[in-house]
């Protein structure tokens, strides 16, 4: 079970992009989550099935997608690699945009799912005693869905560390730049003598999902029980 420094590289680099995934994706999130929840305006039918396109459409699809939208020659990858010098081709950037619209929609949807199952009557409460709608939201409303942001982090860390087909459409196969552990693993299923490496970080996959999904229920749990109801 000995890891070389090129897995090492590999495990790094999936777990720096799905932190970056996260915390890119939070505050969009959060705000996607209390919209819908919260919120009754025109298109919220039509917003809801964009958020959750990526879910249900081929990872391909997006892929292609953000090629054709962030690429180099892309309609806004394009503008930003002439106006600033930014690329998302070919490093880890691209991952994490990648990563970020595949996660998306499980990061969002289980902040949904902790706006709607908080008492609103607490919230009208305290605004009759005076506090403002952002105090309110800052010491009440968002310590109650806490929990529900910190299952919706770890859901989203998990699809991070699993995605592929994005990825490899949108910035390919790349080691030390782009290549994430899933893409280390289709590479070394098609490289001869390599079971030992592949059946490493095979195993490295499924303990860190099974630890990003265990600690994700246990935290909706958590979240469940502090706004009442039954766990």
């Amino acid at each position: 079970m000995s890891i070389s420094p090129a897995e090492i590289e590999v495990i790094l680099l999936s777990l720096k992009v799905a932190l970056w995934c996260v915390a890119i994706s939070l505050v969009p999130a959060l705000f996607i989550g209390w919209l819908l929840a919260r919120r009754e305006f025109y298109g919220k039918t039509a917003l809801t099935v964009i958020v959750h396109l990526p879910i249900f459409l081929p990872p391909v699809v997006v892929g292609y997608f953000l090629l054709v939208t962030l690429g180099n020659r892309g309609l806004i990858g394009g503008w930003l690699n002439e106006q600033f010098g930014i690329s998302l081709i070919f490093n880890w950037k691209g991952v994490v945009a990648a990563t970020a619209v595949m996660a998306f929609p499980f990061i969002s949807r289980a902040i949904r799912q902790a706006f709607e199952a908080v008492d609103r009557n607490l919230e009208m409460a305290a605004l009759t005693l005076g506090r403002s709608p952002l105090m309110v939201f800052l010491t009440i409303t968002l310590p109650l869905i806490a929990p529900g942001i910190l299952a919706g982090a770890t859901l989203g860390f998990a699809k991070a560390l699993g995605e592929f087909g994005a990825t490899i459409t949108f910035v390919a196969n790349v080691p030390g730049q782009t290549q994430t552990l899933p893409l280390a693993i289709f590479s070394l299923m098609e490289t001869p003598n390599a079971e030992s490496a592949l059946w490493r970080l095979v195993i490295i996959s499924v303990l860190l999902a099974f630890a990003a999904i265990a600690l994700s229920e246990w935290l909706t749990r958590r979240s469940i029980r502090k706004l009442g109801g039954r766990a």
